[in-house]
């Protein structure tokens, strides 16, 4: 699809995306993005990222051609999720299943994951099953979101029996609620609200609109985002340490636990919370996209002789 003397760097060997984008081949799967695709000054075809439908109308194509997802669409205002560093992380988090495995990563629909937070756009999910086959369980806290995501997965059918969505009716909890009674996860994944306020978050969608040449004014958000996807209370050191706290209840249900953590001052606080509740195992990925950095932490709190065990009885059997 592209030339890889255009390959760009710090995206994960495995990752589709690390090439720049071909519009002729994206523009072939899906005609209406030629309106939103111009020759900039590099005479490079592109599109206006601070456009919020341009950026809307890249995922459709790039989730049809690489993915082959016929119908996807997201409410208005809704976070239009960048695809590359999605599927960063579903590459690396497969890797961390596979670092338990002896370097063999487990696939299949036996594979079970749990998305948390995965919004109306459903796209962890959507890389995870078509990559690896993994089966997947979505949960988030708002209803319009969830009955969106479940309408993609409807509409494809590669999705249907592999996804399952479900509401988590408390905005607190994180996993009570969602996961059943005696249910099992190979792999937990996670992309929490960052900001810790609507001010903040604002702020950050302004800046990520100045660099990108447009002036200042009503930030609007070219990947888009509500509350619960943006924001929470002490933002995601709060979150991520909910996170940990109600891990202790599922830690013999679940391999591991990961989550997005995009403050370097955030880790200290996680580190500290997991050692003083003896996880096992702590990890630590940095993916880069351009001079973006984000860390995915993964921890498990299964013993050497309990990792044996699962990876016998549902990896290998």
């Amino acid at each position: 699809m592209t030339n890889k003397s255009e390959e760009k760097k710090g995206l994960h060997p495995r990752n589709p995306h690390r090439f720049r984008y071909d519009f002729k081949a994206l523009t072939k799967v899906l005609p209406e993005l030629k309106s939103f695709v111009f020759v900039n000054e590099y005479k490079n075809e592109t599109i206006d990222f601070a456009d919020p439908e341009a950026v809307k109308s890249l995922n459709r194509a790039l989730l049809k051609f690489f993915y082959k997802i016929n119908f996807w669409d997201i409410p208005e205002n809704y976070l239009c999720a960048p695809i590359p560093g999605r599927a960063d992380y579903i590459h690396y988090a497969a890797d961390l299943l596979g670092s338990s495995n002896g370097g063999k990563i487990p696939t299949g629909k036996s594979i079970t994951v749990l998305d948390i937070g995965v919004g109306a756009n459903l796209v962890y999910p959507i890389i995870g099953n078509k990559e690896y086959g993994w089966s997947f369980v979505g949960s988030d806290s708002d209803e319009i979101g969830n009955i969106n995501a479940r309408k993609i997965v409807e509409a494809n059918e590669s999705l249907k029996n592999s996804v399952d969505v479900r509401l988590q009716n408390s905005t607190y909890n994180i996993f009570k609620g969602v996961v059943n009674d005696d249910e099992e996860f190979d792999l937990v994944v996670c992309n929490p609200p960052f900001h810790s306020s609507a001010h903040e978050a604002n702020v950050a969608a302004e800046r990520k609109i100045n660099n990108l040449g447009k002036s200042k004014g009503d930030p609007v958000r070219n990947f888009g985002g509500q509350k619960n996807e943006l924001w929470t209370p002490g933002g995601e050191e709060a979150f991520i340490g909910r996170m940990i706290q109600e891990s202790m209840k599922l830690k013999k249900r679940i391999f591991w636990f990961t989550s997005l953590v995009s403050k370097k001052d955030t880790l200290i606080e996680i580190t500290k919370t997991l050692k003083a509740l003896n996880a096992t195992d702590m990890k630590l990925v940095e993916m880069a996209q351009g001079q973006k950095v984000s860390r995915i932490v993964a921890w498990t709190f299964l013993n050497e002789e309990e990792q044996h065990e699962w990876i016998e009885r549902r990896w290998n059997n």
